[in-house]
Order: C-alpha cells, then sequence, then structure tokens
C-alpha cells in the first residue's frame, strides 16, 4: 500500500524559491502540499491561548490523512523560516494539551528539504528535524538543501539530481 505524503511549505514568500523547489518535488503530483503561510498559526503559549487558532485543525488533518510529512523551508539566517519554527513550536500543544494527538505521530515518517540561492548549507541545519522526529516517535527519512543558478532564475542541474533521487524516497 502506497503511505500518503503531504509536503509541508514555509516560506515568506507562497510563490518563491521554495515553491519552485515543491514544484519540482512534486513534478509527478504524487504528494499533497500544504502551505501554512496561508494559515494562522500562533506562538506556542503555556496557557494555550492559541488553542483557537489553525494549527490544531492542521494538525489533526496531517495525523489523520498522512503518513509522511516533509517540510520545505527556505535557510533564512542559517536556520529553518520563521513561520516554519513557530509550527515546530506548536507541536509542543502536542505534548502538554493535546497528547492523544502527539502519540498518534508515533510511526509517522519525517523528512525535510532546505534551499538556498547556493549550495552552502550549514552543518547541523538538520539537527531540529532530525531530534524533533526522535522525540515524537517518527521515522526520520533524511533530507536535502536545494540551490539555484548563479542568476537565480533556475534550480541548479546538482540540486535537480539530488530532488529526483529524494523523491525516490517516497515513491
Amino acid at each position: 500500500m502506497k503511505t500518503k505524503t503531504v509536503i509541508i511549505q514555509a516560506s515568506a514568500k507562497a510563490t518563491g524559491n521554495t515553491s519552485k523547489i515543491v514544484k519540482y518535488l512534486n513534478k509527478n503530483n504524487d504528494f499533497d502540499i500544504i502551505d501554512i503561510s496561508d494559515k494562522k498559526i500562533g506562538h506556542f503559549n503555556y496557557d494555550f491561548k492559541n488553542a483557537n487558532d489553525d494549527f490544531l485543525p492542521l494538525i489533526e488533518q496531517i495525523i489523520n490523512k498522512y503518513d509522511t510529512i516533509i517540510f520545505a523551508t527556505p535557510v533564512y539566517w542559517y536556520s529553518m523560516s520563521g513561520m516554519l519554527k513557530v509550527f515546530f513550536d506548536r507541536l509542543s500543544d502536542l505534548l502538554h494539551y493535546k497528547k492523544e494527538l502527539g502519540r498518534q505521530m508515533r510511526g509517522k515518517k519525517m523528512a525535510m528539504i532546505s534551499n538556498s540561492g547556493e549550495n552552502d548549507l550549514r552543518t547541523g541545519f538538520n539537527m531540529p528535524f532530525i531530534e524533533s522526529a526522535k522525540y515524537l516517535g517518527m521515522d526520520y527519512k533524511g533530507d536535502i538543501h536545494a540551490w539555484f543558478s548563479k542568476d537565480g532564475a533556475s534550480i541548479h542541474e546538482d540540486a535537480k539530481k539530488e530532488i529526483d533521487v529524494f523523491r525516490e524516497l517516497f515513491a
């Protein structure tokens, strides 16, 4: 049985380079895409003051519908995008406020694709993804970094080759 995969796109520019990477990764339309820039997701709050925003319905949808989650993020200041960091912080809701949902993350798969203008990803960028997957009992399938041609107009040919190999992990 083929597993159902979703790409969580998290960029400040919905039609920017991360979108180009996601479209290339999903060129066979095998995956669903959720752009979290379209969602209203507040910061984690110990008093759960953001319990009525879009996070809980979104994470319930993801948990109920998908076996594999691929996070797609640009590299901003040597880290994942701010909106993806907020999303990751909100996973804390699943550890404190909605534990039954959090337990359903166990056994799911996670991966990550990052991108920037050059092939210059710093060591350790993937650590929050690896450790979060481990903490949640998920199977971390890997990550890659994609970059763009010198003129910035297209995905670099070497990056496309890496994305093609990465895609096969979820076929």
